[in-house]
């Protein structure tokens, strides 16, 4: 392992190198150790950063949150373009792209960490609780802009658009073809 060698953003490094750990090896995989080998560095660098590595954890987990606020507020931003389920089949993608997947196995498999994540005030379900609340906060804009049905009872089909396309991607390991995610989208919508 490298030593004296400054980092630019060693929270962000690990943060990466975690990702690209969970992508390739799955949850099994995720140790503080493969964490530091994949991103080049000491060990020691993780924990002068981070408490343990639950804290890392958590961390990791509330960045990939951040990002799905952002894809959220970019999806309402995109209200009144294009079509309500193609804006959503692509936001979908964004959402359940292999890195996020394999942080929603995480928060289910370590009870500690999402004893900590509710210590921070996240969702019930971390991630897909946010992911919920941005196609919900993006259903409700387009309904106001009448490319939805008035009623269109927005806080049931988010959560219902969330579920079914997870389990489109959970059963394609991976991308599932974009026109049967635009499919599921639409009949939903209906």
């Amino acid at each position: 392992m490298p030593t004296g060698v400054a980092l630019r953003d060693p929270r962000q490094q690990l943060f990466d190198a975690a990702a690209r750990v969970l992508t390739r090896g799955g949850v099994t995989a995720l140790t503080s150790r493969a964490v530091t080998d994949e991103a080049d560095v000491a060990k020691g660098v993780l924990h002068r950063h981070f408490a343990d590595f639950d804290a890392f954890l958590v961390d990791l987990v509330l960045d990939r949150i951040a990002r799905v606020e952002a894809q959220g507020a970019a999806l309402r931003e995109a209200a009144g373009t294009g079509t309500v389920a193609g804006n959503l089949t692509d936001a979908m993608f964004e959402l359940f792209e292999p890195v996020m997947s394999a942080i929603i196995v995480l928060t289910i498999a370590r009870d500690e960490l999402r004893n900590r994540l509710r210590a921070t005030g996240t969702a019930r379900f971390p991630l897909v609780g946010e992911a919920v609340a941005a196609v919900a906060g993006y259903l409700a804009v387009e309904r106001d802009r009448g490319r939805l049905a008035a009623d269109a009872e927005v806080q049931v089909l988010a959560p219902s658009l969330i579920g079914v396309v997870q389990l489109l991607f959970t059963e394609h390991r991976g991308e599932p073809p974009v026109e049967e995610v635009y499919n599921v989208v639409a009949s939903v919508l209906r």
